[in-house]
């Protein structure tokens, strides 16, 4: 009998013990388009592919990585992307590409054989930080190149900031995308 009750209360105290260590859910996020299309203008029939999204590799992971000073950065494992970075950003690019051409001909990821595209865009980020309760900076060099027999190519950098809004003091959650 006692023996019984003994086993009872092990097992209860187990139970209450290995429900205090339960961590909490992980959220996932993805990244949406934000560029509004031009409904004004006539749709342009021009085919763009873009072709690479190359990522730093301190932030190339699921979990979201917050800057805690010059040289720390904190690995959250309770906010994740919802897809791998990389082509996350390209698809998004893609959509914000093609509502503000005008197009629904642009494509990220691999190409069917009979997309042929008038330009690639490359874009490397170089810099992709996230600092808690100050928000997030992006830095990336992109490329635009003709396809066309003798066609050029056009390159630039662009550096995105996006603070963290107002009543969200925790600045590990990502921002939407801006073209």
């Amino acid at each position: 009998m006692i023996g019984a009750r003994a086993a009872g209360i092990v097992g209860l105290v187990l139970a209450l013990s290995l429900a205090g260590c339960a961590s909490s859910p992980a959220r996932f996020y993805a990244l949406a388009a934000t560029a509004v299309p031009d409904t004004a203008s006539p749709p342009l029939s021009v085919a763009v592919a873009v072709d690479s999204v190359a990522v730093p590799a301190a932030v190339d992971r699921p979990q979201f990585v917050v800057h805690k000073g010059a040289n720390r950065v904190f690995v959250d494992e309770f906010n994740r992307w919802a897809a791998p970075l990389s082509s996350s950003i390209a698809r998004t690019l893609a959509e914000d590409l093609a509502n503000l051409l005008g197009t629904p001909r642009v494509v990220s990821g691999p190409l069917a054989e009979s997309f042929d595209p008038a330009y690639r865009v490359s874009v490397d980020i170089q810099r992709f930080d996230s600092v808690r309760g100050q928000g997030s900076v992006l830095d990336a060099v992109w490329v635009v190149r003709s396809t066309a027999a003798g066609g050029t190519a056009t390159s630039g950098r662009s550096t995105l900031r996006e603070a963290v809004p107002a009543g969200e003091g925790g600045g590990s959650k990502p921002t939407t995308s801006r073209s």
